[in-house]
């Protein structure tokens, strides 16, 4: 994997999957961007896909109330579509996969200190996607 940034899309890897995501129909990306998480979420060994997963999580917490946008640099350029919301619980999980993999992509960082950067990525995506709790309307209670 060629890295050169600790963010969502500051290696090769994830730089191809933003160029995918460029060249496919406006209506396709969602279902690029569902794919691979799903996949992250149900693989078993290696995680093959773990960075464009990242960035997938990425493109979608940009959407969330506190997410902060892609990086044009290396994202996609062109405009995303509305994710609809049930990407958000797929993007947590997918990331919980990868931060939980000790085998993965934690393993390829030779600085500690850039580990401890991609991990707080990682949690300050996890922390935009979880749904927010479910508000409970106060009651009024009359003695």
């Amino acid at each position: 994997m060629g890295t050169w940034d600790t963010g969502p899309f500051d290696n090769d890897t994830a730089a191809d999957f933003a160029n995918a995501l460029d060249d496919a129909e406006p209506e396709a990306r969602e279902a690029l961007i569902r794919g691979v998480l799903i996949r992250t979420i149900d693989a078993t060994g290696y995680l093959t896909e773990a960075e464009e997963a990242v960035a997938a999580a990425a493109l979608i917490a940009a959407q969330c109330p506190g997410g902060e946008p892609v990086d044009k640099s290396y994202g996609p350029e062109t405009p995303m579509p509305v994710f609809p919301s049930d990407l958000r619980a797929l993007a947590d999980k997918a990331l919980a996969r990868i931060a939980s993999d000790e085998d993965g992509p934690a393993s390829n960082w030779v600085d500690p200190e850039d580990w401890k950067q991609w991990r707080a990525i990682l949690t300050r995506l996890r922390a935009v996607l979880a749904p927010p709790p479910p508000s409970i309307a106060a009651f009024d209670v009359q003695p």
